[in-house]
């Protein structure tokens, strides 16, 4: 079981060494939903199912689609200030 340990840690060490060395917003919230993964995994292994499961649900999908749904309209409204200047 040890060994198991060290390796979802290694995972999670991994996933968020990713996340902080991405600096595209869109490939970030990508990474951001890789380390909910594998704190997922992490959860289970640690006998933890009741905290897994709502990591799975929060950390790998609500978070990473709300950073990508506010990235999408920073863009968008970044876009219209622009086409406004330049009328």
């Amino acid at each position: 079981m040890t060994a198991l340990i060290v390796v979802a840690l290694t995972l999670v060490a991994i996933a968020g060494t990713a996340v902080v060395l991405t600096w595209d917003p869109e490939r970030q919230a990508v990474s951001l939903s890789v380390f909910g993964v594998a704190l997922t995994v992490l959860f289970v292994v640690l006998q933890a199912p009741d905290v897994a499961l709502s990591q799975l649900a929060v950390g790998a999908a609500v978070v990473p689609l709300m950073v990508m749904l506010a990235i999408r309209i920073m863009r968008r409204e970044q876009r219209e200030s622009t086409e406004d200047e330049s009328k």
